[in-house]
């Protein structure tokens, strides 16, 4: 079973790779940072469940599809994974985990303050969250599966409602990143000039998610076959975790309770 549309990304879908090493650097640096007792918000379909695990006391991790849910479950016996829609955590207690992380979720929940507040109770005192989303800067078409998007000096202000303690970082990356981000800027910009009357801003979000889906299959696709080697040769260690969050590709939030 499969979660992913094409706004996230599938490690088996070869022309999905540079976006799929992008989500996984989150992981990549969250190693250094989670420790105990760890919560992963938003689990999907693990993709740094193997990674993260082995450093944790525990590890549990929550999503709104069951099926996922039950997969990890029978997949890593040893951890803890729970269905649940948020806000709120329903079940977890206050003041349990050393750690959450949230990779790209936060641009899909409607009540964004009450997820951060939720994150901040189940979080120990001193315990650190790691929240990554889109820079919006780095956006190059409306994203319909997104209630909305954020810069990095918006996301800032956002989480210091929550918490005291916020650095702002980010997922950057290095020239053959850029280079199939530009690529795809200029695909993509020859696909929107057809929307003469701006209707990705101006449909229900309901509405363009098939096409968006089947434009943006396609535009991966077309990358792919016009420089495989490119796409194909991207690895996570080719995205960096900067400070700079305004210009990077993903905001990188540190928060500390």
């Amino acid at each position: 079973m499969s979660v992913y549309t094409t706004e996230i990304a599938s490690d088996s879908i070869s022309s999905d790779n540079p976006i799929h090493q992008r989500l996984l650097k989150a992981y990549v640096v969250a190693k250094d940072f989670v420790k105990g007792d760890v919560l992963e918000v938003g689990v999907g379909e693990g993709r740094g469940v193997e990674m993260l695990m082995p450093g944790c006391d525990t590890f549990t991790g929550i999503d709104k599809i069951d099926e996922v849910i039950q997969d990890l479950s029978g997949k890593y016996p040893q951890g803890i994974f729970k269905q649940m829609n948020i806000p709120p955590f329903d079940g977890l207690a206050s003041n349990k985990y050393d750690s959450v992380i949230s990779f790209q979720v936060i641009e899909h929940i409607k009540n964004d303050l009450g997820y951060l507040k939720e994150i901040h109770r189940v979080l120990k005192p001193g315990g650190k969250a790691l929240i990554t989303t889109p820079n919006i800067k780095k956006t190059l078409t409306r994203n319909p599966w997104h209630i909305r998007e954020y810069t990095a000096s918006e996301l800032k202000r956002l989480c210091h409602k929550v918490f005291d303690q916020v650095e702002m970082k980010g997922i950057a990356g290095n020239e053959k990143v850029m280079e199939y981000y530009e690529m795809n800027k200029k695909s993509v910009e020859k696909i929107i000039r057809w929307d003469i009357f701006n209707l990705q801003y101006r449909l229900p979000a309901a509405v363009l998610r098939v096409p968006y889906d089947l434009l943006n299959r396609m535009n991966r696709n077309k990358l792919e076959g016009s420089k495989n080697d490119l796409v194909s040769s991207i690895d996570h260690s080719d995205y960096l975790f900067s400070d700079s969050a305004e210009s990077s590709l993903d905001l990188f939030a540190v928060l500390t309770k």
